[in-house]
């Protein structure tokens, strides 16, 4: 539905806001990615923006601005003028991890966004090199708890999502392994599939789902509540003995604070409307994404859960981060 026939329908039906009156948007929308072009994120990011690009009648044009985990990028949302005219696809690094690591956070989630719409989200996926002494999750944990601590494994950097899923499963399991904190997965693959660094877990199962299928890396797990669709015979942690567990990176629309509320349902309207194409499911099945929908009142009540529950284990752990 192109926004013309959206504001059309919403007036016969008495719904028409009054920003659709003011002729909203007059002109194109900035959507700020916090992360660099051409990997997962990225290709997220620009898929939303054509979809809502499409709806909104203006097109959405995708800036990178990447640095401090995502934090750069969000917090130039967070300073942006309230009109409608710059959004962002922030993540869980920025909206539920980073204010409980970080001593300094140049924003504020609860004071300077009002969220739009959850987007996507990937699970984590636990990739082993085929060298490594074990084939699946059950092997893992025992032979960590006949090597405590010798285990090694790679992260993108403390108190990342995938830092913390990798700590979650060590508390669950009972089992102590060694992080080795790289500065991404582009540092993390290469180590990997030469054996350097025995498994990783993963953020996005994208960036290891090619060496997988040539069978150059072994997927053992994933984090998600269920498998993955790229990947269906590696079952979930949750299946493989630990009910319940359940970790995926989230990223969602934001803007700033005082951005009028009619405006902020509108951009979450036209991104449901968006999702429903067949060309969105694909791209986001391209990068082994599930497609989220949420209103903005979901997507509140969901930012506040993730950082209530990924603070606890900031907090548990003491991990800090300047």
């Amino acid at each position: 539905m192109q926004r013309r026939d959206f504001v059309a329908a919403a007036a016969l039906a008495g719904l028409a806001p009054a920003w659709a009156q003011a002729g909203y948007p007059a002109r194109p929308v900035r959507m700020v990615v916090p992360f660099p072009p051409g990997g997962p994120t990225d290709v997220m990011g620009r898929t939303a923006a054509k979809a809502l690009g499409e709806r909104l009648g203006q097109p959405c044009v995708v800036e990178n601005k990447a640095g401090a985990g995502g934090n750069i990028g969000t917090d130039a949302v967070a300073k942006a003028a309230p009109d409608g005219y710059t959004i962002g696809l922030s993540a869980i690094s920025s909206l539920a991890i980073a204010p409980h690591l970080y001593r300094n956070v140049p924003f504020s989630v609860e004071r300077d966004f009002a969220p739009v719409s959850l987007v996507g989200t990937t699970p984590c996926a636990l990739v082993v090199h085929p060298g490594a002494p074990f084939t699946d999750l059950a092997g893992l944990v025992a032979y960590a708890k006949a090597h405590p601590g010798q285990l090694s494994y790679a992260t993108s950097g403390v108190g990342t999502s995938n830092h913390l899923a990798a700590e979650l499963l060590q508390s669950a399991a009972g089992i102590r392994l060694t992080s080795v904190p790289y500065k991404g997965s582009s540092q993390i693959v290469p180590d990997l599939l030469a054996g350097t660094v025995p498994m990783s877990m993963e953020s996005s199962l994208a960036t290891t789902l090619q060496h997988v299928k040539a069978g150059k890396l072994r997927a053992i797990a994933v984090t998600s509540p269920q498998r993955a669709k790229a990947l269906p015979h590696v079952p979930t942690v949750a299946e493989s003995g630990y009910p319940g567990f359940e970790v995926e990176t989230w990223f969602g629309l934001v803007a700033p604070s005082a951005t009028p509320p009619a405006i902020v349902a509108w951009l979450a309207e036209a991104w449901a409307a968006g999702a429903k194409a067949s060309e969105v499911q694909s791209a986001f099945d391209a990068i082994s994404g599930n497609l989220r929908t949420t209103t903005p009142a979901q997507f509140a009540t969901f930012i506040r859960a993730e950082s209530q529950r990924w603070g606890e284990l900031i907090r548990r752990l003491g991990l800090q981060a300047d």
